[in-house]
């Protein structure tokens, strides 16, 4: 899973199309995570992505990716990341991860979300699911804030860490088999983003760069296999899991969210970092 190789650097314009593919990633992913609900298959969510990113004359970068036969990856509960779309019916109370990318004019996005199908306030969920993706979501934020703030990719693992390990509660885990990776004319580049301190500096940081960060964290052990489907990752322990993920690219200027409606301005701003747009 780990990849070693010459990073690529974007140029503004390049960046702008990798901004076009984002725009057009976040909406589809709005529209598909609002259809998540109970009785709703993870096939028919697929066909939902697959037709709006069609409609907006995006090409999928997912769909045949390797022999993957879907247009997006749906992972429930202890299905950790490339989960299969098909005939499961979604219940109350499933944690649903959607992890997705289109591409415009060549260049990639890649973006994932997690959903809690009901609430705790309605007995429907498990507080302990909303509790894992909120700090897995917050912890993305972290290691975004580290990219717009730091000099090496290697701080972005630090920072997803500290951020996990400071809070309070049942310890999480982080997936350390699954990692981030660059982005931009193909969706998987060099270099790996680890979200957990390696002990190693990384890349250097440097205007141009383009990646796409994505922690993983369970509630239990970190320990995965492979089904049987060679696609689909699960925690060997049965425990659930959460996966949020933006692509996002840093400029001359500063930092921009590719796959956030602002930039991701509303998350960044409470830490201390305002996004610039590309020029």
């Amino acid at each position: 899973m780990f990849s070693r190789g010459r990073i690529e650097l974007k140029s503004d314009e390049q960046l702008r199309l990798m901004d076009a593919a984002g725009s057009v990633l976040c909406d589809a992913l709005d529209t598909t995570v609002a259809a998540a609900r109970p009785g709703v298959t993870t096939g028919e969510l697929n066909q939902l992505f697959a037709d709006f990113i069609a409609e907006r004359g995006a090409k999928p970068n997912f769909f045949n990716y390797h022999g993957f036969p879907g247009h997006i990856c749906t992972s429930v509960n202890e299905e950790v990341v490339h989960g299969i779309p098909g005939d499961r019916v979604l219940e109350p109370g499933d944690v649903l991860k959607i992890d997705a990318g289109c591409i415009v004019h060549g260049w990639h996005s890649d973006s994932a979300r997690t959903i809690i199908l009901g609430s705790s306030s309605s007995s429907t969920a498990d507080p302990e699911d909303e509790r894992l993706s909120e700090i897995t979501r917050a912890a993305l934020w972290r290691g975004i804030a580290a990219f717009a703030t730091g000099k090496h990719v290697g701080e972005i693992g630090e920072a997803v860490e500290d951020y996990v390990s400071s809070q309070p509660g049942q310890p999480l885990g982080i997936l350390e088999e699954y990692v981030g990776h660059g982005i931009g004319s193909a969706m998987h580049l060099p270099p790996d983003v680890f979200n957990y301190a390696t002990g190693m500096k990384g890349a250097k940081i440097k205007p141009g760069m383009a990646l796409a960060i994505e922690p993983m964290l369970v509630r239990g052990s970190i320990e995965t296999k492979v089904l049987e489907d060679d696609w689909t990752v699960v925690t060997t322990d049965h425990a659930r899991s959460s996966q949020w993920e933006h692509s996002v690219c840093r400029h001359e200027d500063g930092v921009w969210v590719l796959t956030a409606p602002d930039g991701g301005a509303a998350d960044l701003e409470p830490l201390g970092v305002t996004p610039v747009p590309i020029p």
